[in-house]
């Protein structure tokens, strides 16, 4: 790695990856584009991603294969997510190293499956929350209690699975991503938060759970002693009253101000406080570090520092 590049971890929202395979596969080439922008500004990446969509995709059509073939067993969360990091992380390494070369840049682009340990008594698993897969009737949701797994009725619509939502304790592949991002080289990690296992002494055992994208984001951005997190939204800039008629665009802030809006109650439960409080996780890690939170549409504007949220210690 030049002593010049900035590390840099950038996590890419759903907004970036489209809901459908074919989706996906539009969606990457423009990302992608973005993401060489980075590469060329003299940046290494080490780029983590949601996999809400996808994941729910693949457990549905796991779960659909078992009820047309009785021969198949329902795949397990934790292979479904080892699924989703693989055809994200493929499309993702393909259309960047794509743009890349067309653009006279040989840097080398590879995806890491990564598993990330949870406490098995975390109190994320005694109360699920995190909502996956397809409707089912109620005969198809009496079967998934009888395996022990958590479902939630939506009026009007059916019941849905849900899963626990952990806190990521380590990542067990740093060591490998380290390596690579000390090379200079672009690497694909952590994908949908990493595939949550439990360790149990030499074995690593897939959890029923998914780990938040954001709050892997923060963590890995800390471990690598990343100069940088990128977080792409939806949004340009995180706001103040979002949604409210006097909504304003908050161009920079430090933690403690960020602290003070969550506990104002400012920011979406889901939507935007996991990655206001990705950024003061890694902040704490990291004091000279610097959050840059805008839209994959933006990143170019908020590089130069004309859009987006700047967060720093």
């Amino acid at each position: 790695m030049n002593s010049h590049q900035k590390k840099v971890v950038v996590a890419l929202g759903h907004n970036a990856l489209g809901y459908t395979t074919n989706e996906q596969k539009d969606a990457v080439g423009v990302t992608a584009q973005a993401l060489a922008d980075l590469v060329e500004a003299g940046y290494q990446l080490t780029i983590t991603h949601s996999n809400g969509p996808q994941v729910s995709m693949i457990h549905k059509a796991m779960t659909e294969l078992r009820r047309v073939y009785i021969d198949y067993t329902p795949a397990p969360m934790s292979v479904c997510s080892a699924m989703s990091q693989g055809y994200v992380g493929y499309d993702i390494q393909n259309s960047l190293r794509a743009e890349l070369l067309s653009r006279g840049n040989s840097t080398t682009v590879a995806t890491i499956l990564t598993q990330v340990a949870v406490d098995p008594y975390d109190e994320a698993f005694y109360s699920p929350s995190k909502k996956i897969g397809r409707y089912m009737a109620k005969e198809d949701a009496d079967n998934e209690i009888k395996k022990g797994n958590f479902v939630t009725e939506e009026p009007g619509h059916g019941y849905l699975r849900i899963v626990a939502t952990p806190r990521p304790l380590e990542i067990m592949e740093i060591e490998t991503i380290r390596l690579l991002a000390d090379a200079g080289q672009v690497v694909i990690c952590c994908g949908g938060g990493g595939i949550p296992v439990i360790v149990q002494e030499h074995a690593l055992r897939g959890a029923s759970a998914v780990i938040e994208k954001d709050a892997i984001a923060g963590k890995l951005a800390a471990d690598i002693m990343a100069d940088e997190l990128i977080i792409l939204t939806a949004v340009p800039n995180v706001f103040e009253n979002f949604g409210a008629e006097n909504q304003k665009a908050i161009p920079q802030m430090n933690a403690e101000q960020a602290k003070i809006l969550i506990r104002e109650g400012q920011f979406g439960e889901t939507t935007m406080k996991p990655k206001i409080e990705a950024a003061i996780e890694y902040l704490a890690a990291k004091p000279d570090g610097r959050v840059l939170i805008t839209s994959l549409d933006r990143v170019d504007d908020a590089i130069a520092g004309n859009a987006g949220t700047v967060i720093t210690a």
